[in-house]
């Protein structure tokens, strides 16, 4: 398959967009923030529910040794419960707590809160329209 200059350009450009925008919302973040490995794991539970950890660790794409390591200090930090199956009593289930859900909410609002600012002052309706659609197909792309 060859690949087309336009995905190559394509790509070199999200690239480096996304990592200057991760850059500015890590700056946004506080100091005491969780890293981003544990911050997808709440953003995943919240999003999909509860799940076992090797779940988790399939959806993440990440080894089940580095997602126990996560979890452990999402449980250890309150954010995240563990409950047997019920479906498969040998299989523990985490979903997410208060406290989780509260931090996960708390450290969203500050940097969207700043990125709505943003593209309010910088974009007009259609090209934040259009950057909605952008996103959508980056996400399908990150599906495959």
């Amino acid at each position: 398959m060859e690949i087309s200059e336009s995905s190559v350009r394509a790509a070199s450009e999200v690239r480096v967009v996304f990592g200057r925008l991760h850059r500015r919302l890590r700056e946004l973040a506080d100091a005491e923030d969780l890293t981003p490995s544990q911050s997808s794991v709440l953003v995943r539970l919240d999003k999909d529910g509860p799940a076992t950890a090797s779940a988790l660790a399939a959806a993440e794409r990440v080894r089940p040794q580095s997602m126990a390591a996560t979890v452990g200090v999402l449980l250890e930090l309150g954010m995240v419960t563990r409950a047997p199956d019920e479906a498969d009593k040998r299989r523990q289930v985490l979903s997410l707590t208060a406290a989780g859900v509260e931090r996960l909410q708390g450290g969203r609002r500050v940097r969207q809160e700043w990125l709505a600012a943003a593209l309010e002052e910088r974009c007009t309706e259609e090209q934040r329209v259009a950057l909605i659609a952008a996103l959508g197909l980056l996400d399908e792309v990150t599906q495959a």
